[in-house]
């Protein structure tokens, strides 16, 4: 290709005057004839006069400090999302070009940094969840999950799903959606107070269930007790899909040593900034039997001609490999720049820095319970928590929110839409949240309450 061929210049008006001969018509306005005149803009777009590079900066610059960042305000909202610390080498390493800018590794030769920093993502999630295999990473915790469903039915060639309503709603909008497709009949389980019911569970799970599924810990921050749940989906045959925080991995007993056949979650919390929501990464960890029914890729480990050690692209059950009636998945990329930034936090905390940074979330949202109580508010949560519960509150959880945005803090997540409960607020504490911080946050609920 020629420099005047590969040439980037706005066009002039002797350039459309020659196209629009080739194509053979005289006017710009002869290209519209087929558009009615009745909807045609007459009128000159409401487009702001173009400004100065300068101005324009200033102008832009205006309207960002109009935003608060979470390095401003305290945050005490989780709900899916956290504010958590993410190491400095995360960026530094994520930010090199070679990871940066890279595209999908078909090329092992010329891919080996990539594929063994996938590999080393999928090492450290699957000794997290005790599972025996991990994908290469998927888009976000809530897709796994579909596609979790969408394997135990496949597996178990079952149509039902029984659903916790303790998995965060998201989700279960996610599942709800992608079921219709597959054809799946969703079944939500009714809480018990702050976990799933388990008597509920068990009438509900019939030899025509394909899984049930539990988060874990769940939306409220509560732990649910796997064994009980596993022992119920053997019984009839089911399998059992566990959502789980993987930073709560770091202190709770792994969910494959507990009878889980299907492990998902997000790993925003190794390294991922909470980006308004977005964009996560979501894992997948299955164990061996169900290796080749895993959505997206494996990277798996080998030697090269020289006897070197080496990694490749081992499965890739997508669409664009094989005939899509017989993919197992729509997946056809993944997060990988994000897979690499939780694996890069993971090696930087290491083993000893996530079981302790794990603790810190229980250890402060413990003093943040047992503050609130010691002032006379409820607190709903009867199970053990790892770093989230919810207040029952005296007054609109929105009103508390208010007052907390007013006094310069994030507040929690109101259960007023999702679960019909407008007085209790969802709430977190990780490790970045200082004592002052959380006396400071009662103190508002304390005036809120007397006011």
């Amino acid at each position: 290709m020629t420099e005047e061929q590969f040439r980037y210049l706005p066009d002039t008006a002797e350039d459309e005057k020659e196209m629009l001969a080739v194509i053979g018509v005289e006017s710009m306005e002869d290209l519209f004839t087929d558009i009615p005149e009745a909807i045609r803009l007459k009128e000159e777009l409401a487009i702001p006069a173009a400004v100065s590079e300068s101005e324009l900066l200033k102008q832009m610059k205006a309207l960002a400090e109009k935003n608060v960042s979470a390095g401003q305000m305290p945050i005490f909202m989780g709900a899916g999302t956290y504010d958590h610390y993410i190491p400095s080498v995360v960026d530094a390493v994520i930010s090199r070009s070679e990871f940066y800018t890279a595209y999908t590794p078909y090329q092992a030769e010329a891919s080996q940094g990539e594929l063994q920093a996938i590999f080393e993502f999928q090492s450290m999630i699957s000794e997290l969840t005790g599972m025996e295999a991990t994908n290469s990473s998927l888009y976000d915790g809530f897709a796994s999950l579909s596609e979790a469903v969408g394997l135990a039915a496949a597996v178990t060639k079952r149509n039902e799903i029984v659903l916790s309503q303790a998995v965060h709603p998201n989700a279960r909008a996610v599942v709800h959606a992608a079921a219709k497709g597959r054809g799946l009949e969703v079944i939500e389980v009714l809480m018990e107070k702050d976990v799933t019911n388990f008597n509920v569970t068990r009438c509900l799970t019939t030899p025509d269930t394909a899984a049930i599924v539990v988060q874990y810990p769940n939306f409220f921050g509560s732990v649910e007790d796997l064994a009980v749940v596993k022992k119920i989906a053997e019984d009839k045959g089911a399998l059992l899909i566990v959502m789980a925080n993987p930073l709560a991995l770091g202190i709770l007993e792994a969910p494959g040593n507990l009878g889980a056949d299907i492990v998902v979650g997000d790993t925003q919390p190794f390294g991922l900034p909470m980006s308004f929501g977005g964009p996560h990464c979501g894992y997948f960890s299955v164990n061996q039997k169900h290796i080749r029914k895993v959505p997206g890729r494996i990277v798996g480990e080998t030697v090269d001609a020289d006897g070197e050690r080496a990694f490749v692209l081992t499965l890739q059950s997508r669409e664009q490999h094989i005939r899509r009636e017989k993919a197992t998945s729509y997946m056809s990329s993944n997060q990988a720049l994000n897979a690499l930034a939780s694996a890069v936090c993971m090696a930087a905390l290491g083993k000893q820095g996530v079981q302790e940074m794990a603790q810190l979330n229980v250890d402060k949202a413990a003093y943040f319970s047992q503050a609130l109580q010691d002032k006379g508010f409820a607190i709903l949560n009867q199970s053990p928590f790892f770093n989230e519960f919810v207040i029952d509150l005296p007054f609109p959880a929105e009103e508390a929110n208010q007052a907390l945005l007013e006094a310069g803090m994030i507040g929690g997540y109101s259960l007023a839409e999702t679960y019909k409960k407008p007085n209790q607020l969802l709430v977190c504490a990780t490790e970045k949240r200082t004592k002052e911080e959380i006396d400071r946050f009662i103190a508002v609920l304390e005036g809120v309450n007397h006011a």
